[in-house]
């Protein structure tokens, strides 16, 4: 059995208790999960080893890499500027970023960038994962590339390309690193331990991913919903393979594990935080507190709903924010919002019932579809709040 630790208050005992079963039945090797609500951290617990190689423990300092749910911290900075009257969603994004005219792209807008529906979720030519470090020559890449579709006719999920492409936006904009804007605009005034571009002399604190178990894998192949989008990945000839495999990184989490991917700016998949701070960031998004009402009224309004063409399944995107689909689920009555990641990290939001939830972890589970670590947890939340 771990050794759970943290703050947990009473009416939320559900929660440590499915902490602990993920640990125990589930599988989890190291992990942390935390609650926000109306306004008060009233769950931040964290146990097992962060990582097993050296046996180093999961302390309340440990962060681990969340992959897309890095893509919600992202929307977050993208909708501060349209809230401030600085950037316009529906202007053809070219009105700040010249270079993107090329190949058709004219008439792209950041609300086509924002809900997938640019066409261009997948790089045209190979790319490396070192050449992905430079953030300007993805820029000029993508600005190059003609899309897969008209842009605005279709979704597909743009798994690492939505980051470089919102990414840009907001530092032609703003004339900042969507890292540094993230920092000096979110993270730093709240006080948050999330990283976009991890400072080298932090790197100790980072948990160490863990491969997918073989029992995971076998779920994922037996799964209805899922099964398309496992075949799509392992046929080369598929728009979701080049997606996924371009630069080409495996889904069980090792190329994440390099201190110079953390260092460097993947603002779809390479942020790195704290259950804790997570929590607390969405928290303040369920409260009105960061974003305004209106603001996050438009943000969390499906802007597309129906068959993705990457992921196959049915997919639901606001502003940058994953709505509740068949795969997607935040709470048992689907109206939160928020993004989760490979592997199983999560961040969301319930504005009605008014929490921030968070959830890190290091031992890669199902990627595809609800994760049952993460999905005994919110049961758990819920049935703290009276609505199990």
């Amino acid at each position: 059995m771990a050794d759970v630790q943290g703050t947990c208050h009473e009416r939320f005992g559900p929660v440590r208790r499915a902490f602990e079963r993920n640990f125990d039945e589930l599988g989890d090797i190291g992990a942390a999960v935390s609650v926000h609500l109306d306004g008060e951290t009233v769950v931040d617990l964290w146990g097992g080893v962060a990582d097993p190689a050296t046996d180093r423990a999961w302390t309340r300092d440990t962060a681990a890499l969340v992959f897309s749910t890095t893509k919600g911290l992202t929307a977050v900075c993208a909708l501060l500027l349209w809230q401030r009257g600085e950037l316009d969603l529906d202007a053809p994004v070219a009105e700040v970023w010249p270079e993107f005219a090329a190949a058709g792209k004219g008439a792209v807008t950041t609300r086509h960038l924002l809900s997938h529906q640019a066409g261009l979720p997948a790089f045209d030519l190979p790319i490396t994962v070192e050449e992905c470090h430079d953030a300007d020559l993805v820029a000029a890449r993508l600005a190059a590339q003609a899309p897969t579709w008209e842009p605005g006719t279709a979704h597909g999920y743009h798994a690492l390309t939505y980051g470089w492409l919102v990414g840009e936006v907001v530092r032609r904009v703003s004339g900042r690193r969507v890292g540094r804007f993230l920092a000096e605009e979110v993270t730093g005034p709240l006080g948050l331990e999330t990283w976009l571009g991890l400072p080298l002399e932090l790197e100790p604190r980072v948990a160490r991913l863990q491969p997918m178990r073989l029992d995971d894998l076998a779920a994922i192949q037996l799964d209805e919903r899922t099964q398309a989008l496992t075949a799509a990945l392992l046929d080369p000839d598929t728009l979701t393979h080049r997606v996924f495999f371009n630069p080409p990184v495996d889904l069980n989490g090792e190329a994440f594990n390099s201190p110079a991917l953390h260092q460097a700016e993947w603002p779809a998949a390479g942020g790195i935080t704290t259950a804790r701070s997570l929590a607390r960031l969405y928290g303040e998004l369920a409260c009105d507190r960061l974003l305004d009402p209106a603001t996050l009224d438009a943000a969390t309004t499906p802007i597309v709903d129906g068959p993705d063409r990457v992921l196959i399944v049915r997919s639901s995107f606001g502003l940058g924010f994953a709505l509740p689909s068949e795969v997607v689920r935040y709470g048992p009555a689907g109206r939160g919002f928020g993004h989760d990641g490979a592997g199983g990290s999560v961040g969301f939001a319930d504005r009605r019932a008014g929490i921030g939830f968070g959830y890190v972890m290091n031992q890669m589970g199902i990627s595809l579809g609800v994760d049952e670590r993460v999905d005994g947890l919110v049961r758990a939340v819920y049935a703290g709040l009276g609505e199990a």
